[in-house]
């Protein structure tokens, strides 16, 4: 079953946000209400054992991550609507339902219909689209069930399959953190290298640093080196949210006592060996290190990326480190940030030079500190959408009429997320 229509407090939602943006700007309340109506039109569908399935988008399966992403905003509403709050705690059971069928996957088929990239030289099944492993893709799941409940007070959300999808994300994190001891495997036939795992499938070598192995970023392309830090940070924050979940709702020690090991080791490793020094020698957090000496001083434009380390929950944005790592790479230090006569914004290895992601303008406003620069990242957010009043997945700098994928659902939520934010309009963490 999908929406036939939008829902009343989410159309009161939008009236309340229509209303807020028409003094001083406008066009943002179109482009908000095509969003946050589209996502619900055209990606949700609840399935009668209470579940809900999302389409990422025009790609017709579901992503742990994009799925969080696209239904986040709206936990802001589901406080006072049962209805989405029940659609949203059906995603997170259907994320950890796939999660038990295999937590090295990243992207799973509605059904056990073998879909999806099942040529690829690793274990896949009939329910698995694609079977990159992403720290994130674990993340995501924990953050959603946790913010469902910090915003509503539901618990049902935290049933068996919670548990039992728990209980193999802290054994895949122990493995990673010795990824030469893992079976993990990937390959891919193709050309474009970033799509497969070098060395076997194994992946570039890696020395232990009490992180966690990434195969691939959370734009699915391979890891350079395997220690992909934002997304430890992220996998810092969460393995808190098990540690309260299992310490004040679930009550198992032992799971509570597992994730709070693994969160001080983690955390350890980025603070040790998660650094390096900019080109002025200032101290910056790294996107990727290997634990043998090598690191990089970049970023790439999906989250978790190392904008995002505040909006995650591992840092405060006025720390340092942090400060003296935005700008870095907010400039041409980073090979991936792009400025053209339209926007200036991180895009990625993952499509062409010049062409900057909505979703890194959107979480570097989420990010920035001062109204002024979240406005005037929005207003190129909305000169920048082509006429069609929703996000693309990257965009020219110098040409906005030239972008990638016309349909994706994750960008519109970041869209929704930042015009929130400017009016002070955020999810309870």
């Amino acid at each position: 079953m999908t929406y036939q229509e939008i829902p009343q407090s989410v159309q009161a939602f939008m009236a309340d946000i229509t209303q807020k943006c028409s003094e001083t700007h406008p066009d943002w309340a179109e482009n908000f209400n095509f969003a946050f109506a589209n996502t619900l039109l055209t990606t949700v569908k609840r399935h009668d054992d209470g579940t809900t399935f999302l389409l990422t988008g025009d790609i017709p399966a579901m992503w742990l991550r994009d799925s969080t992403a696209q239904v986040r905003p709206y936990l802001v509403i589901a406080k006072d609507d049962s209805d989405l709050a029940d659609m949203i705690c059906g995603l997170v059971k259907k994320q950890f339902f796939y999660i038990n069928i295999d937590p090295y996957a990243n992207a799973f088929n509605e059904a056990d219909n073998g879909a999806g990239h099942q040529d690829d030289q690793t274990a896949m099944n009939g329910w698995i689209w694609e079977r990159k492993f992403e720290i994130d893709s674990l993340c995501y799941p924990i953050q959603l069930a946790y913010l469902l409940y910090k915003n509503t007070g539901r618990t049902d959300q935290f049933d068996y399959q919670f548990i039992s999808g728990v209980q193999k994300i802290l054994d895949v994190f122990k493995i990673e953190q010795n990824h030469a001891q893992s079976e993990y495997r990937f390959i891919r036939a193709t050309k474009r290298q970033e799509d497969t795992l070098p060395n076997d499938g194994l992946g570039n070598p890696v020395g232990y640093t009490g992180m966690i192995w990434s195969g691939f970023r959370p734009s699915d392309d391979a890891c350079q080196y395997g220690y992909l830090v934002p997304s430890n940070m992220f996998a810092v924050v969460v393995l808190g949210y098990l540690e309260e979940i299992f310490t004040t709702i679930l009550q198992e020690a032992e799971l509570a006592a597992r994730a709070s090991q693994l969160k001080e080791e983690v955390n350890e490793g980025i603070l040790k060996h998660g650094m390096t020094r900019n080109a002025a020698g200032k101290t910056i957090f790294a996107y990727e290190v290997d634990g043998l000496g090598h690191a990089t001083v970049m970023d790439d434009s999906n989250v978790p990326n190392l904008i995002s380390a505040p909006y995650l929950g591992y840092i405060p944005s006025d720390n340092d480190i942090y400060q003296a790592t935005r700008a870095t790479l907010l400039s041409q230090e980073n090979p991936y940030y792009y400025t053209g006569k339209y926007a200036q914004g991180i895009g990625s290895s993952h499509t062409p030079d010049n062409y900057a992601w909505p979703i890194a303008m959107a979480m570097t406003g989420l990010t920035a500190t001062k109204s002024t620069e979240k406005a005037t990242i929005i207003d190129q957010l909305i000169v920048t959408d082509a006429g069609t009043h929703l996000m693309h997945e990257s965009f020219d700098v110098n040409d906005p009429t030239q972008f990638t994928r016309e349909w994706f659902s994750w960008a519109n939520m970041m869209y929704c997320e930042a015009v929130m934010d400017y009016f002070d309009i955020r999810i309870n963490k």
